[in-house]
C-alpha cells in the first residue's frame, strides 16, 4: 500500500479524527520536576471490590513518589467495558481515602494530564492508532471469531505460539479495495500492530526488583482497537504513561510476560520507555503450604475487611511497608518518634519472591502503633469506628470519655507502653469493666473469667478503708504492703517463698482479689491507676456486688 493510499485509509476509518499527534503532544509537554523526581500511577479497573493487591500498587506508587518529590496520581482503566461493575469507582476513592494515600492529581482531584479516565480519553487514543495507519504500522483485521478459533485450535495442535502473527495475520497485506469492501459490507474490524518481532531474538527487561529477565521479543499483531473503537488495555497504558509522563511503571510480577509487547508499542510510537518494578504477589501459609491470597477464601483480601474488623489505617500501612522492604520493621522498632513517611524506601530492598502476609505479624505491629500514640487519639479515632459499627459503646464513650481516656493513658508514656490493643474493637473488650453499664449488667458474665474461691471479703473492707484515689503508686503499694503484715500476708512473694507455710499468701494474692473483685479480670493495666479512675465509692459499690 502506498503512503497516499495509507493516508486514504486512515481518513476512511477515522474521518471524525481531526486533531494530530503534535497537538496532544503539545498539550501534555514534559512534567517541570527536579532531576531523579518519580512520576507513578495507581492504575486499577473499576471491576470490583478494592483488594489488598491494589492498596499495596497504590501504596508502592505513594511513597516512592513522595520520597523523590515526585507525583502520584491516579487513572481508572476502564476500556474493558464488559467487565465493568457499577460503584466500583466510588469503592476505589472511598479506599484511597480512608488509607490516606491520596494522589496529587488523578481520576479524584483532576490535572493538568487529564483527563484521567480511559473511556474519557478516546479520541486521543484514535488520534494515535490514526498515525500508526499512516505510517504503515497498524491495520485493521476483519478476521471473525470462528477464523481466530480455527488457528488457535491449530496452534495448540502443532504447539506453537498462540495468536495472529506471520502467515496467519492473513489481514495484515490487504489492498486498499479489499479493505473498502469489507467496510462496504459492514465486516466488524479490530485494529492490530504489524509486529516487526522475530522469534529468534530476545529482549530484557531491566527490572527494578528482580533485576534483568530476558525473554522472547514480540511477534504478534497485537489488537490495539477493540470493535468498539475503544482501545485494549497494551495501547491505552502506553499511551496514557508517554502523556503523562510516567517515570516508573510499579505493578505485580504477573505483567512480566506481557513486557515484551509493551516494550515494542513504546518502540514503535518512539516513546521513551519507563522503568518497571514488578513486585511479588502476596501469600498465604495454609496446612505447610503457600498460595496466593484469594478473594474467595481469605476475607483479609478485601480492603473493606480492615475497616470492619477495626485494624487502623496506619498499622495496615505500617504492615505493608514491612512487606514491602525487609529492613523496615526492624528501623520502626528502633525509632519510635518516627512514621513510615520517615522511612527510605527502596526497590532493591523488595522481595522478589512471594510476601507472606502474616496477620499475626499485623497484630504485632498494630499493637505497637496503639502504644506510641496519645490516648486522646486512640478515643478520637476508636469514637469514628464505634459511631459506625456499635451505637450502644459509642454511646458510653461520649458519656464517659474522662474516664476512658484516662484509663487508655494508663501505662502509655513509660519505657515499656503497654500493647494490649492492637484494633478499635480492643478498646471495647479491654475497657467494658470501667463502665457500669457492663460491669453490672450480669453479675455471672462479669465473674466468669476469676476463680472466685479464696477471695477474702473481709480484707477487702479494710484495704477500702485505708484506700485514698490520690494516692500516688508508691504510697498505694505501701499501704497494700501494710494491710498484708496486719493480716498474716507476707508483704513480698521472696518472703512467702521462704516459709510459705508461716502466712495466709502474699501481697500479691491481695492484689489479685482488688482486681478481681473490682474489674472481674485475671489481667489488667496497672491496678492502682484503675482504682484512682474509677474512685472509692465505686469501689465499694463494686464489692458489695461480688459478696451479694
Amino acid at each position: 500500500m502506498t503512503d497516499i493510499e495509507r493516508n486514504e485509509l486512515a481518513e476512511i476509518l477515522f474521518p471524525h479524527i481531526t486533531r494530530t499527534r503534535d497537538e496532544f503532544e503539545q498539550k501534555y509537554p514534559e512534567r517541570n520536576l527536579k532531576e531523579g523526581a518519580k512520576v507513578t500511577r495507581f492504575a486499577p479497573s473499576p471491576t470490583g471490590f478494592m483488594h489488598m493487591g491494589g492498596l499495596e500498587s497504590a501504596f508502592l506508587d505513594y511513597i516512592f513518589a513522595k520520597q523523590s518529590d515526585g507525583i502520584f496520581f491516579l487513572r481508572l482503566e476502564d476500556t474493558d467495558q464488559e467487565r465493568y461493575v457499577e460503584g466500583a469507582t466510588d469503592l476505589i476513592k472511598s479506599s484511597l481515602e480512608t488509607f490516606d494515600i491520596m494522589p496529587d492529581e488523578g481520576a479524584i482531584t483532576g490535572g493538568a494530564y487529564g483527563p484521567y479516565t480511559q473511556s474519557e480519553r478516546k479520541e486521543i487514543y484514535q488520534t494515535y492508532i490514526k498515525d500508526l495507519i499512516k505510517n504503515g504500522l497498524a491495520y485493521p483485521c476483519f478476521m471473525t471469531k470462528e477464523e481466530l478459533q480455527e488457528i488457535r485450535e491449530g496452534q495448540e495442535l502443532r504447539k506453537e505460539p498462540i495468536g495472529v502473527y506471520g502467515h496467519y495475520a492473513v489481514d495484515r497485506d490487504l489492498s486498499l479495495d479489499e479493505i473498502k469492501e469489507h467496510l462496504k459490507n459492514n465486516d466488524d474490524y479490530v485494529v492490530r500492530i504489524k509486529s516487526p518481532g522475530d522469534m529468534s531474538k530476545q529482549v530484557t527487561l531491566h527490572d527494578l526488583i528482580k533485576g534483568d529477565i530476558t525473554m522472547p521479543e514480540n511477534v504478534i499483531d497485537e489488537v490495539i482497537m477493540k470493535k468498539d473503537g475503544l482501545p485494549t488495555y497494551h495501547f491505552a497504558h502506553v499511551i496514557d504513561d508517554h502523556l503523562m509522563h510516567t517515570t516508573v511503571v510499579i505493578r505485580g510480577d504477573e505483567w512480566v510476560p506481557s513486557y515484551p509487547k509493551h516494550l515494542q508499542l513504546f518502540q514503535l510510537m518512539g516513546f521513551k520507555l519507563p522503568k518497571y518494578a514488578h513486585y511479588a504477589p502476596l501469600t498465604k501459609k495454609e496446612n505447610g503450604n503457600i498460595r496466593k491470597l484469594s478473594k474467595r477464601k481469605d476475607p483479609e483480601f478485601s480492603v473493606s475487611y480492615y475497616d470492619e474488623a477495626g485494624i487502623p489505617s496506619e498499622g495496615v500501612k505500617l504492615f505493608l511497608s514491612t512487606i514491602i522492604n525487609t529492613n523496615f520493621e526492624e528501623w520502626y522498632l528502633q525509632n519510635s518518634d518516627k512514621s513510615y513517611l520517615d522511612f527510605q524506601f527502596s526497590f532493591k530492598k523488595m522481595p522478589t519472591g512471594g510476601t507472606l502476609f502474616d496477620t499475626e505479624k499485623l497484630n504485632n505491629i498494630c499493637r505497637t502503633y496503639f502504644s506510641r500514640i496519645s490516648a486522646s487519639k486512640i478515643y478520637e479515632d476508636s469514637l469514628t469506628y464505634f459511631k459506625k459499627y456499635d451505637e450502644e459503646f459509642y454511646n458510653i464513650m461520649v458519656t464517659n470519655k474522662d474516664r476512658l481516656i484516662d484509663f487508655l493513658d494508663i501505662e502509655r508514656n513509660g519505657k515499656r507502653p503497654r500493647k494490649d490493643i492492637a484494633t478499635y474493637k480492643d478498646v471495647k473488650s479491654e475497657s467494658m469493666y470501667m463502665f457500669n453499664e457492663y460491669f453490672y449488667k450480669d453479675k455471672e458474665e462479669t465473674y466468669k473469667e476469676i476463680d472466685k474461691a479464696g477471695i477474702d471479703v473481709e480484707l477487702l473492707h479494710k484495704y477500702l478503708e485505708v484506700f485514698d484515689e490520690h494516692d500516688d503508686n508508691d504510697t498505694w503499694y505501701s499501704k497494700i504492703q501494710n494491710l498484708a503484715t496486719e493480716n498474716n500476708y507476707a508483704p513480698s512473694t521472696k518472703e512467702y517463698k521462704a516459709s510459705p507455710e508461716s502466712y495466709k499468701g502474699h501481697i500479691g494474692n491481695i492484689c489479685e482479689m482488688i482486681r478481681h473483685v473490682v474489674t472481674g479480670k485475671n489481667q489488667t493495666p496497672n491496678l492502682s491507676n484503675i482504682l484512682s479512675i474509677l474512685g472509692k465509692e465505686e469501689i465499694s459499690k463494686r464489692i458489695s456486688f461480688f459478696e451479694n
